[in-house]
């Protein structure tokens, strides 16, 4: 199945440890998951790899994943784009030397205008 977005791995740079990270789904995001289409979910395993692999600060710097800080109800948490239409929304701990991304749902997201 598509869940195994659990994987943990090591940022090295010029050898020296710096941070792991680790994206997980929450039981929401687990449950739409499947429901996704499967250009998304696709699109949602690239998103947790390239931060599995190098890191947030790599991932925020890509100008198509349009990652941004929320406010209101959702202050505390961050959306990226993973296409177009949809967009996931996370939270970030850490647990020692582990920076966790919780994947907390993925939408459609509404356009107007």
């Amino acid at each position: 199945m598509g869940l195994a977005l659990t994987c943990t791995v090591d940022c090295c740079t010029l050898g020296k440890m710096e941070r792991r990270y680790r994206v997980i789904l929450e039981k929401f995001a687990q449950k739409q998951f499947l429901k996704l289409p499967s250009h998304i979910q696709v699109s949602l395993r690239t998103w947790s790899e390239l931060i599995e692999d190098q890191g947030i600060e790599s991932m925020r710097t890509i100008k198509g994943y349009h990652d941004e800080p929320l406010s209101g109800q959702r202050k505390g948490q961050r959306s990226s784009r993973l296409s177009r239409g949809y967009r996931v929304f996370y939270h970030i701990s850490e647990q020692g030397e582990v920076t966790v991304i919780g994947v907390l749902e993925v939408n459609k997201h509404d356009y107007k205008g």
